[in-house]
């Protein structure tokens, strides 16, 4: 009977803590973008959670991928796990040079040609801003966490956080065009208790965002566009 007790204690203590979906909206105000005023898109939002106490995080996939694809980084907005290696392939017929020297991890991926791909791999939590040093328009954003638990939100500002082990957690926001105190007054305690957990309707106002231009990787204006033809200079 001991025996059997035991057996049983220990399948118990072995079984994984429940884990729930947390999930919920995200609302965009006080926008100048026009995909917002005219469309409602609330896409591009990450949310991701923190937990409050020790927790046995899952293994998260260590690779994902940003295209370059009609002069534009797709997607704009990719959340990622702290060690993945990203990989930029090159889908456009012209080339292009990925880079980023703000705050976050800065790199080089250098002038590669179309249907090439360079792969970087971010090691630390931080906020990645993408340019390429050929297009001023191209821009993405890569959010680096130390969590396992995020979601972006989809063009009508849903979220789902799927597989969340029950327990207590800080769930935050990033939204590029709000500001830090913006998003720090979005933070909230978020209990997840092995059923699935929707949060209350999250509204992010962008008033006081203001777009700060940006210049190539050597710091310098950009230089006029050359012809369409795929061959550009080093710099």
């Amino acid at each position: 009977m001991t025996c059997l007790w035991r057996i049983c204690f220990s399948l118990i203590a072995a079984w994984p803590a429940l884990a729930a979906s947390v999930s919920g909206s995200i609302r965009l105000t006080d926008s100048l973008a026009p995909e917002v005023r005219k469309r409602q898109d609330s896409s591009g939002v990450v949310v991701w959670l923190e937990p409050a106490h020790p927790v046995a995080e899952k293994s998260p996939t260590r690779s994902a991928r940003m295209e370059q694809k009609d002069k534009r980084f797709v997607p704009h907005v990719l959340a990622i796990p702290v060690g993945t290696a990203v990989n930029f392939p090159n889908l456009d017929p012209i080339f292009h040079s990925a880079f980023s020297n703000f705050s976050g991890q800065i790199f080089d991926l250098g002038l590669y040609a179309p249907g090439s791909s360079r792969t970087i791999t971010f090691t630390r939590p931080g906020i990645v801003r993408v340019f390429c040093n050929i297009h001023p328009t191209m821009s993405a954003v890569i959010v680096v966490l130390k969590s396992s638990w995020f979601a972006v939100s989809d063009n009508r500002g849903a979220f789902s956080i799927p597989d969340v082990p029950a327990g207590e957690y800080r769930l935050h926001v990033f939204h590029e065009r709000a500001t830090e105190t913006t998003l720090r007054a979005l933070e909230q305690r978020v209990v997840v208790s092995g059923e699935n957990t929707v949060v209350p309707p999250i509204t992010i106002s962008e008033t006081g965002y203001v777009q700060a231009p940006h210049m190539n990787k050597y710091g310098h204006a950009y230089p006029p566009l050359p012809e369409a033809g795929g061959v550009y200079p080093a710099r």
